[in-house]
């Protein structure tokens, strides 16, 4: 088994693929060498391959992660006790295109849920989506009469704070949002649950919908029934009876698309799970289908990789306005950018946001991006997207849901049970999560340090996933943990 890896021939660090003990003498997988430790380096954590001087760049996958802060000995610990971040403000950038070609093969067959509008579904669900907050217990006893009274269990209530007391930018998202989930192929009913005096009340939210089949939506404004809970349950007892009916047909893997996310992170995120969905995202794409990566800030210090990659100059443009809006966001709250990584992260062996996006990233894989979406925007393109949304789990991969995505690949080193309104398969960087929280993780990509090639794994996860859209529970499906959360970025009033 490898116990240290050198990703790049460039690195002048490598990275702990087990706890390892002062004064052991390691080979390092990726090099042609054995190194003495100094000292006990956790696993996930930076190993110092050569001396390195203060001021020296960091470097890890090819690029520098941050730079010394003091003379680190060859054999050390590298991590945030004697190095830190390179990143500051707002950059200039340089179009240098890669171009990346794509070897597009036939589409896999799946059985999915063809819709009205033809979008598809993997899911056939009655969906309950409140309007605003103060109708949330409404929508939340609604999701618990149907389950008891009408013996339905597909039904979820995506309960939100927001749809009032909103401004610009915020009132603007949550409608859409809101639009975006009414109209998802996941549902094969919905009603949209309104109380009558708020900001983004229904006929609001109607204006922002796209096509959509009425015989499958349905709209309540609670103020204007005198038991809105009863005649919501009829709705709801109509809609359930067409669910029923409906059947899975063929479709093919050019109606799927799939959210690329990330969260609680290690040192092995960026070795093992992100790379298998790089992976599995290349494979989908090869095969006629869209992926969609987010999580903005996890792209600071790995974004000119991306830029690189593409399809023009107008999608290099749009990447560049992505990065530095969000730079600029963060500076208008008085933050620094590079706030990040989290204390989970750190404790994982991620010292930097460099250290943390350039493993991010390899999610992405390696194919053109294709367009970049604004946030609630929806994917228009097949191939590789780049969407606004923030790091946060729970909003970003509600994003994801929101712009089309079907299922959410979420890659951890530290565990999350949470779900999105969409299928969230957690996929482990270690093997020791995989096996300690087998109630939350649904595929393991840690077997990676103990043999086998990333296409092989990317390929296994891309038979995972169909199985996934046929009709295989989640994990977070089996445990009914579903939710989501808004973007919110400015006043309340």
């Amino acid at each position: 088994m490898n116990e240290l890896i050198r990703i790049n021939k460039n690195d002048v660090v490598a990275v702990a693929l087990r706890p390892l003990s002062a004064n052991s003498e390691i080979s390092v997988s990726g090099a042609d060498f054995k190194i003495k430790l100094n000292e006990d380096i956790p696993m996930g954590h930076k190993v110092a391959l050569k001396d390195i001087n203060a001021g020296d760049q960091i470097i890890k996958y090819g690029f520098p992660i941050g730079e010394a802060t003091e003379n680190i000995s060859k054999g050390g610990h590298v991590h945030t006790n004697n190095m830190h971040t390179l990143l500051s403000g707002a950059h200039e950038y340089n179009y240098i295109p890669t171009n990346p070609v794509v070897n597009f093969k036939e589409p896999v067959k799946f059985m999915g849920y063809r819709r009205k509008n033809k979008t598809v579904g993997i899911r056939n669900e009655l969906w309950i989506i409140p309007t605003v907050g103060c109708v949330n217990d409404i929508a939340l006893n609604l999701e618990l009469m149907v389950r008891e009274k009408l013996n339905f269990e597909d039904v979820k209530a995506f309960t939100h704070p927001y749809g009032c007391s909103q401004m610009a930018d915020d009132q603007e998202h949550t409608r859409q949002m809101l639009a975006n989930l009414v109209t998802h192929p996941n549902a094969g009913g919905v009603l949209l649950l309104g109380l009558g005096c708020e900001n983004s009340g229904i006929d609001e939210i109607k204006k922002r919908m796209k096509e959509y089949d009425q015989d499958r939506v349905k709209f309540l404004i609670s103020q204007d029934h005198e038991d809105e809970i009863s005649d919501s349950f009829e709705i709801l007892k109509e809609l359930v009876e067409k669910i029923k009916k409906d059947v899975r047909e063929e479709c093919d893997t050019s109606d799927l698309i799939v959210g690329l996310k990330c969260g609680g992170s290690d040192g092995l995120s960026g070795i093992t799970a992100n790379p298998t969905i790089g992976a599995f995202s290349d494979l989908l794409i090869s095969h006629g289908g869209a992926t969609i990566l987010t999580e903005v800030p996890e792209m600071f210090g790995a974004e000119t990789i991306l830029m690189s990659r593409c399809k023009d100059e107008e999608t290099y443009n749009k990447t560049v306005h992505l990065i530095n809006d969000f730079k600029d966001y963060y500076a208008s709250c008085g933050q620094p950018v590079y706030e990040n990584p989290s204390p989970g992260n750190k404790k994982g062996g991620i010292t930097t946001l460099e250290d943390k996006a350039l493993g991010c990233t390899q999610k992405s894989g390696s194919a053109p991006v294709m367009d970049v979406l604004k946030y609630s925007e929806q994917v228009k393109s097949h191939g590789l997207n780049l969407l606004s949304a923030p790091g946060n789990d729970l909003v970003a991969s509600t994003a994801l849901a929101a712009a089309g995505a079907q299922i959410v690949l979420f890659s951890t080193g530290r565990g999350t049970p949470f779900g999105c309104p969409v299928p969230t398969v957690k996929i482990s960087s270690n093997s020791d999560l995989y096996s300690r929280k087998g109630k939350w993780i649904d595929f393991n990509a840690g077997t990676l340090v103990e043999g086998g090639t990333i296409a092989e794994k990317g390929e296994e996860l891309f038979k995972f996933v169909l199985e996934i859209a046929n009709g295989k529970e989640t994990r977070n499906e089996i445990n009914n943990f579903q939710g989501m959360a808004i973007f919110k970025t400015g006043a309340t009033l």
